[in-house]
């Protein structure tokens, strides 16, 4: 399936969300970047653009990228109309790029409502689409049928663990378009050069000694009320003795008013902090530091079993992922999370973690993802996608396939 070794370097499009996807980008973007055949188109679109979430599209040229295009879609707005409106604006925007260009592929990442605009470009443009973890479930928000539409629309997969491989072939993916790669965003413990904790607690103004629980808190964008479940949590943090420092919630419906919520807590907790765009190095550098993470963040459940740190993962949003033994469930219910820390905080069961495993990966994901978008052939075949069988010969395609 290699390329020819005279072929013309193929020219791979990245399309960004947000600070969050940048960060599990961030490695594979080195790899393109480096790769002699690759010729690296750079998108930033949704948050990255926004001040209010601290016009992100800056970090690209600080860490040495170069940006083709930042799109404007994302509006100012806290509603769910607002988001329908903002994968129209980022369409508009987003052919004209595209369209401009004509990449060979184009790299899209996880399962953020925006990046329905970005794939269906590609669909009418003919363009192939790879996408990063796949076949991951969170029955409790929009993500999880945006995720699943992204891998039906996409042509290669770069699963992040044999569960979601098997879970994109049984949707019907034939195997050699299925690659088993580990979660990206693991390589900043491999391979970046972390902050110095105590430079970041600095930072926040917190002491050196200081182990706080670090909150990442989004909108459950299933319910009627997105953010209906943060009430409890900051119920249950009420009383609680140690530094707090909350990450500023995803650019959803209902995010304002939890951070109304977050800002009314530090008016009367000295001790905690609310950080608009934590970097992603300061933000692994925080995690080595904190004592729990609690919330309702896929970093909980993918990133926090390499560090050994407890995690707290409250209510449905993220209902289906695979868990590691880190992982402490509750419901949205102020009682039970405050139980939850007691446990969490519990030297003899954090004691427990050490050596665990992370079945998100060992921290190699990008230089085994862009092995295969430099690998692959772009030709007719990557492109028309085989039908699903049908319902009685399913179990045997899966197995074929498994085997």
């Amino acid at each position: 399936m290699s390329a020819p070794a005279h072929a013309a370097r193929r020219r791979i499009t990245v399309v960004s969300t947000s600070r969050a996807d940048y960060g599990h980008l961030y490695w594979v973007l080195r790899e393109l970047a480096d790769a002699p055949d690759v010729e690296l188109r750079i998108l930033a679109i949704g948050a990255h653009a926004s001040p209010r979430f601290g016009e992100t599209w800056r970090r690209f040229e600080a860490d040495g990228f170069v940006l083709d295009g930042v799109i404007e879609c994302l509006l100012d707005s806290d509603s769910d109309v607002g988001m329908a409106k903002t994968i129209g604006m980022a369409t508009l925007g987003l052919a004209d790029a595209l369209a401009r260009d004509r990449p060979d592929l184009l790299l899209l990442i996880a399962d953020r409502y925006e990046m329905l605009a970005p794939a269906s470009v590609a669909l009418a443009l003919r363009i192939p689409v790879a996408h990063i973890e796949g076949g991951e479930i969170s029955e409790g928000a929009v993500d999880d049928a945006v995720r699943h539409a992204l891998t039906k629309m996409a042509h290669l997969h770069l699963v992040p663990t044999t569960d979601a491989a098997r879970r994109v072939r049984a949707m019907g993916e034939e195997a050699w378009r299925v690659h088993c790669t580990g979660a990206p965003s693991l390589d900043h413990l491999m391979r970046s050069r972390l902050p110095d904790g105590d430079t970041v607690l600095a930072d926040l103004d917190l002491p050196p000694d200081a182990r706080p629980l670090v909150v990442a808190w989004h909108p459950v964008t299933l319910l009627n009320d997105p953010a209906a479940e943060a009430g409890p949590l900051f119920a249950a943090l009420e009383d609680v003795d140690a530094p707090v420092v909350f990450c500023f919630p995803n650019a959803d419906a209902g995010r304002e008013r939890i951070i109304r919520l977050a800002e009314a807590f530090l008016a009367t907790h000295p001790s905690a902090r609310l950080v608009v765009n934590l970097e992603h190095l300061r933000y692994w550098a925080l995690l080595r530091r904190a004592a729990v993470l609690l919330g309702n963040s896929s970093s909980g459940i993918m990133e926090t079993p390499s560090l050994a740190l407890p995690c707290i993962n409250i209510g449905d949003r993220q209902q289906g992922r695979q868990r590691a033994a880190n992982i402490i469930d509750v419901p949205a219910d102020a009682q039970a999370i405050r139980e939850a820390l007691r446990r969490a905080r519990d030297p003899q069961w954090t004691a427990s973690l050490r050596g665990m495993r992370n079945p998100y990966g060992e921290g190699d994901a990008a230089r085994r993802i862009v092995a295969v978008l430099r690998s692959v052939s772009i030709d007719a075949r990557l492109l028309r996608k085989r039908a699903l069988p049908l319902a009685s010969d399913r179990d045997a395609f899966v197995q074929a396939q498994d085997r």
